[in-house]
């Protein structure tokens, strides 16, 4: 099958960011399909096509950033929305295959799959518009009205959905109630955190000389207006009283990257609790991981976030860390029935750093809940199972027949 693959920030793991279509793509090539990425390089690079494990990977310069202003973020949109409908009405096909955000990726991917008279495959990553409305970000009510006629453009389109959490899959479903859709999480790339050697994790526990052997608690990912990070820097103020050994790292970038500082050197604990360090390439990641107590997911409690399907809670899981989470839903069930992790309250930060000071010197607890988080990853979110389902999505969209069951968590 020759699958054309739209995805406006596509990385593979030499790059930031999550892999997950990097992933999906290359086992689809290793599958026998063959697949055209078209993509963006957010740092401006020129035009070019490069192959990443067999991939075709067709990139084009539109710069963006959280930083920019939200009109210049809109024309990067239109931008990569016009280029990407050009480049994929040009390619030979037989499924279009779009993921979201931004939620205009869906408008290249319908009109192509049109013109080509085939189908149209769409992944919602995050519940647009729902999200920046209960954030209080779209306000402009005709900006509401466009945005919800694009998902219901894009939901009406596909032959089929993908969702990356219940809650998402419920909520196109409330909008399109007689879409087809399959429930596909993020995933854990074990074959990326299992080679990681021990003498790589006590290398960098000694290379980095602030850690030693004390307690780490990581935070790898966004420093966004969703994440609100603050909130790590808040607890390490209580934890810090709790035990001053505990050190937290922040690894990341965005836009309140030094707010985030900011706050963490008011309270006199940069440099001296918590670090921050820029981004780091995917594939350096293991190594951090394998170093830490735990790891860690936020998010500003907003009911609409708790849908969400963050990389850094499926990287925990595949590094065997106990995750901590300061949100309810899908996320926090699992930690409450498999035992892999904290659920935190989202309105009490100094619990929160108690609860983190006290569990990271708990070594049967520690015990416990990195075996747990192993076993959701291998049994219930290893990339290899997870691709099975999404691979029968688009054979069953292009009208072909697989090999897997056909009950795949449709919802």
């Amino acid at each position: 099958m020759r699958i054309v693959y739209i995805h406006q920030y596509y990385c593979n793991p030499g790059m930031t960011g999550g892999i997950r279509s990097y992933e999906q793509a290359r086992r689809l090539v290793a599958h026998g399909h063959t697949v055209d990425v078209i993509t963006t390089d957010i740092a401006g690079g020129p035009r070019r096509v490069t192959d990443d494990d067999g991939v075709t990977v067709h990139w084009y310069p539109v710069p963006y950033s959280n930083h920019m202003s939200y009109a210049r973020r809109l024309r990067a949109f239109a931008e990569f929305m016009a280029l990407a409908a050009v480049k994929a009405a040009r390619l030979e096909a037989d499924l279009v295959f779009a993921t979201s955000t931004p939620l205009t990726v869906a408008v290249p991917g319908v009109i192509a799959a049109k013109l080509r008279g085939v189908p149209f495959v769409f992944e919602v990553r995050d519940l647009w518009p729902e999200v920046p409305i209960e954030m209080g970000a779209l306000r402009n009510p005709l900006a509401r009205r466009l945005a919800c006629g694009l998902a219901n453009f894009a939901y009406r389109n596909a032959a089929e959905v993908v969702a990356l959490s219940p809650g998402m899959a419920a909520g196109v479903a409330a909008r399109r109630p007689r879409t087809k859709i399959t429930m596909i999480p993020n995933a854990a790339d074990m074959a990326m955190f299992d080679s990681v050697r021990p003498e790589a994790v006590r290398r960098f526990r000694e290379d980095n000389r602030w850690l030693g052997d004390r307690p780490l608690i990581v935070y790898t990912g966004a420093l966004g207006q969703v994440n609100g990070v603050e909130y790590l820097v808040r607890a390490a103020r209580r934890m810090r009283e709790a035990d001053p050994e505990c050190q937290v790292l922040i690894v990341g970038h965005g836009r309140e990257w030094e707010s985030t500082k900011a706050l963490a050197a008011s309270a006199g604990l940069l440099d001296v609790t918590v670090r921050m360090w820029e981004q780091v390439p995917k594939a350096d990641l293991p190594v951090i991981l394998g170093a830490a107590t735990m790891s860690s997911s936020f998010v500003r409690p907003i009911r609409a976030l708790w849908d969400n399907s963050a990389n850094k809670f499926f990287d925990a899981l595949a590094a065997s860390r106990p995750i901590a989470i300061n949100y309810g839903g899908w996320q926090a069930d699992l930690i409450a029935e498999s035992g892999a992790g904290l659920v935190l309250d989202p309105y009490d930060a100094d619990a929160a750093g108690a609860l983190l000071a006290t569990r990271c010197r708990d070594e049967p607890w520690l015990r416990r809940a990195r075996a747990a988080a192993h076993a959701l990853a291998v049994e219930r979110f290893s990339r290899d199972l997870l691709f099975e389902r999404f691979e029968a999505v688009l054979t069953r969209a292009a009208g072909r027949t697989t090999g897997v069951g056909a009950d795949l968590g449709t919802a």
